[in-house]
């Protein structure tokens, strides 16, 4: 079954005594059209990614939408077959993308967003420093040509590597501007507005982020190479925005590559070379137990819900 796929975020503050009712109110939403998916309210706005009927889709960004500090949600849309999630979910967090940083407030101010279409006109100027804000996980998936990946397990590992690699960098090499990107934009905004807070300037955004680009910019035209690494059971998906050729690992929801699962360290839904030294036998086991009950499931044609991602856009 071909079902739509919405991702969506927007920084606004939004009072913490609303939020247990938003949650409610979308959960409810959510079990009347049958979505599935993961949405996270934080008093600094929303973020989520839902998969189900364009008519299910349509009713949840409506929702939201009526709200005027919503209706500029961004939203990027795609398909894909089969389910993208095996649960919906409406969480109340501190953050909607965790950087531990408090004084990052993308609602006071942000890079300057560049469309796709210009993007690779920023990325051939050799004024511009380009930063992946990814984890090295994603980018190792796919990435622009000259990006600088700064090899981060999380977003809140982001703040330390300014001060630590990023100022040496600019004080060394003098840029005239930094361009930043993520896969939809969120992160970017965060990223942008703690270096603005931490005294950068000329910094720039690629609007919408990989996805926006990949939808915009012709494959023959385009500086992106790989697979872009999205927060679901897709994995990643290609240049046409349809899934690619990444699996994940049920034991720790990281990417494999098809060569990933010839390795002895791959044991379906219990390791990979990942986390081949993460997990005690004890974990092995349960992990072992949960792919004996998803293979029964698959085989009655049922869904399973153990299936682990990483958190979106951790």
């Amino acid at each position: 079954m071909r079902v739509q796929v919405a991702a969506f975020y927007r920084f606004v503050p939004l009072a913490s005594e609303e939020l247990p009712d938003w949650q409610a109110r979308l959960l409810t939403l959510g079990r009347e059209t049958g979505l599935l998916g993961t949405i996270l309210l934080a008093t600094e706005g929303i973020n989520g990614t839902v998969a189900g009927s364009a008519s299910g889709v349509a009713a949840l960004l409506e929702l939201l939408q009526a709200d005027p500090r919503l209706a500029q949600l961004e939203v990027k849309r795609s398909e894909t077959e089969g389910r993208a999630f095996h649960r919906f979910k409406v969480r109340l967090k501190a953050e909607i993308v965790t950087m531990a940083e408090p004084s990052a407030q993308p609602s006071l101010g942000t890079g300057v967003p560049v469309p796709p279409e210009h993007w690779n006109a920023v990325l051939g100027d050799p004024g511009t420093l380009t930063i992946d804000t990814r984890n090295h996980y994603e980018v190792a998936l796919g990435s622009f040509e000259g990006a600088i990946d700064p090899g981060t397990e999380t977003f809140s590992d982001f703040p330390a590597w300014v001060e630590q690699h990023l100022r040496p960098l600019v004080a060394q090499q003098r840029p005239q501007r930094l361009a930043l990107f993520c896969t939809g934009g969120i992160r970017c905004e965060k990223a942008t507005a703690h270096l603005l807070n931490q005294g950068f300037d000329q910094v720039l955004q690629l609007q919408g982020g990989i996805l926006n680009y990949l939808e915009q910019v012709p494959e023959a035209e385009s500086r992106w190479r790989g697979e872009c690494y999205v927060f679901d059971q897709r994995v990643a998906l290609n240049h046409q925005l349809q899934p690619g050729s990444y699996h994940v690992c049920h034991a720790c929801g990281l990417p494999l590559a098809p060569a990933d699962l010839a390795l002895e360290s791959y044991v379906a839904g219990v390791s990979c070379r990942h986390c081949i030294d993460r997990f005690t036998p004890a974990d092995r086991e349960r992990f072992a137990e949960r792919q004996r009950q998803m293979g029964r499931a698959e085989a009655f044609g049922e869904a399973h819900i153990g299936r682990a991602m990483p958190p979106t856009g951790a």
